[in-house]
């Protein structure tokens, strides 16, 4: 059995031990059978709506005969699960909207769940914007870095959120007050990338959609300037601190 990746780690860490878990978008069950060898959680669900993984989870498992603790199921989100079954919900290894809607189709579900991990791998800042107008507080945060690739993790709880600046939407608030070094990397590699996108584009801005989409990246580049500066100047993060 392969070692649990960084990005996969770093999800486990969030998880609160002792709860049931519901391990959405599975894939081939890596997450679950270290819950469960690790004896971080004493049943896990593993689901996928494909049958590719469910049958490699399905094997995996039972490798590792832990059939009696992680039971395997195919569906889509969180069809498959009945209410009161699982108090910690994972959700993992897909676009920030398709959690988004995985969340609200299992809104019955997750209003007895104790709380929500999730590791978008697109649309965050599309993911937090849901969260907070759908009755949720992030309450921690995490970054990693795979591969040359960078993976937020967020865990939230029901409650309510007010965060209003479109910085803390895009990067994490948590992230920026924590001033998180991989966060710093990942704005430094930003940066970099939307400067010479700039450059590239300017010299055709006569066109107009071209023109659209510079105006686009000035305000994206105006953002990572703000938080550059809350990562990179200790002490500086307030959050009151109203960023323009």
């Amino acid at each position: 059995m392969a070692l649990l990746s960084e990005r996969l780690s770093a999800v486990a860490e969030m998880i609160t031990p002792g709860l049931a878990v519901a391990d959405i978008g599975c894939d081939h069950a890596y997450l679950s059978i270290y819950l469960a060898r690790e004896n971080i959680s004493p049943r896990i669900i593993a689901c996928d709506i494909n049958s590719g993984p469910v049958m490699r989870a399905r094997e995996n498992i039972g490798d590792v005969e832990l059939d009696d603790r992680i039971e395997v199921r195919q569906g889509d989100g969180l069809a498959v699960i009945d209410p009161g079954e699982a108090e910690s919900v994972v959700i993992a290894g897909m676009g920030g909207k398709l959690m988004a809607r995985i969340i609200e189709e299992g809104a019955a579900i997750l209003k007895e769940a104790r709380e929500l991990i999730m590791e978008p791998q697109s649309e965050v800042g599309y993911l937090r914007h849901f969260l907070q107008d759908s009755g949720y507080r992030i309450i921690s945060e995490n970054m990693v870095t795979e591969e040359g690739k960078f993976y937020p993790i967020l865990k939230a709880v029901h409650g309510q959120m007010n965060w209003e600046s479109e910085v803390y939407f895009r990067y994490g608030k948590i992230l920026l007050r924590e001033e998180n070094p991989v966060l710093h990397e990942f704005l430094i590699v930003e940066k970099n990338y939307l400067s010479g996108l700039l450059k590239e584009l300017s010299e055709k801005e006569d066109i107009p959609h071209v023109f659209v989409r510079i105006e686009e990246i000035k305000s994206d580049l105006a953002l990572n300037a703000d938080a550059l500066q809350l990562v990179s100047e200790p002490g500086l993060f307030e959050d009151n601190r109203q960023i323009i």
